[in-house]
């Protein structure tokens, strides 16, 4: 069972968005409409009720999807300075053409292709998008020893890591599995992070910790520790946050779950929940985690 279900990114332009994703990435509108009440309150955004919003889908087909939701952006907001889902990692068949693909593009790359020291399986690059999204583009070349890694069915495919700043690494992963029934996989390394240390102005050599959580051998979610100059982050009120604000992902034992749930769970139609119960909750930094049962 794969876990990741959805990331929900806001957008200042709703069309400009889908056409990026369709254009660079070749993803498709599989759901548009306005945001329903319900579901906005579910994530304790009611002001972000009735906004234009749309689901897309990679072109593998693959059952993982990218949710756009029109909102004003917010003044000041800057990718990576603040807690919470930060970036989406999505797996590509050959990095370089990636790279060649976005250069050009409304897509900045922040990092180009480089290889890991010590994860010859990884091959990544990451880009910022128009609306200080991260996305990290990465090319898989073979499993690692405790984890499956995804291969992609696509030149660029379906989403398979969120990555999440956190304020307290240890406490934010204790609390995932507390809460969200997750395994810790590796519960830190310790990485040179060039991205990182160019968002906060940090040495290109300093060590920043992450950790994963898995479920099974399927790892999804990457948590990272953030400098302590970083801010929770900023949000018109009653609206959802600027950049990557919601990570859905399925779990087969939902009625395990302890919650606390924002809004009790219940039955959603559409792509991403078919017409199965969901309910989100926010981790200690604030970050909406939407849970579908499966």
């Amino acid at each position: 069972m794969k876990l990741l279900r959805a990331a929900t990114l806001t957008v200042a332009d709703l069309a400009r968005a889908i056409g990026n994703y369709q254009k660079y990435f070749d993803y498709s509108v599989v759901e548009q409409g306005e945001l329903p009440a319900d579901l906005a309150v579910s994530w304790d955004a009611p002001a972000s009720a009735g906004r234009p919003y749309a689901v897309l889908k990679p072109a593998s087909g693959a059952d993982v999807y990218i949710r756009f939701i029109e909102q004003p952006p917010v003044p000041g907001y800057t990718a990576l300075r603040s807690y919470g889902w930060n970036a989406i990692e999505i797996c590509v068949e050959d990095v370089l053409a990636a790279n060649a693909r976005m250069e050009g593009s409304p897509f900045e790359i922040i990092g180009p292709p480089r290889e890991i020291d010590g994860l010859p399986a990884i091959y990544p690059m990451q880009v910022k998008g128009p609306d200080e999204e991260i996305v990290y583009l990465t090319q898989i070349r073979d499993d690692l020893p405790a984890f499956d890694l995804p291969r992609a069915g696509a030149p660029i495919d379906k989403l398979f890591i969120l990555v999440l700043g956190c304020s307290d690494m240890k406490a934010s992963l204790d609390w995932m599995v507390r809460h969200c029934g997750l395994t810790i996989g590796r519960d830190e390394m310790e990485i040179v992070y060039t991205m990182l240390a160019k968002a906060y102005g940090t040495p290109m050599e300093e060590l920043h910790k992450i950790s994963t959580m898995i479920h099974g051998r399927d790892v999804f979610l990457e948590l990272d520790q953030y400098p302590d100059a970083a801010i929770d982050r900023p949000r018109h009120a009653g609206m959802l946050v600027p950049g990557c604000a919601v990570g859905t992902l399925w779990h087969p034992d939902f009625d395990t779950l302890p919650g606390p749930w924002i809004t009790p769970p219940e039955r959603r139609d559409g792509p991403i929940y078919q017409g199965k119960r969901a309910a989100t909750m926010k981790d200690l930094d604030g970050a909406l985690i939407e849970i579908v049962e499966s």
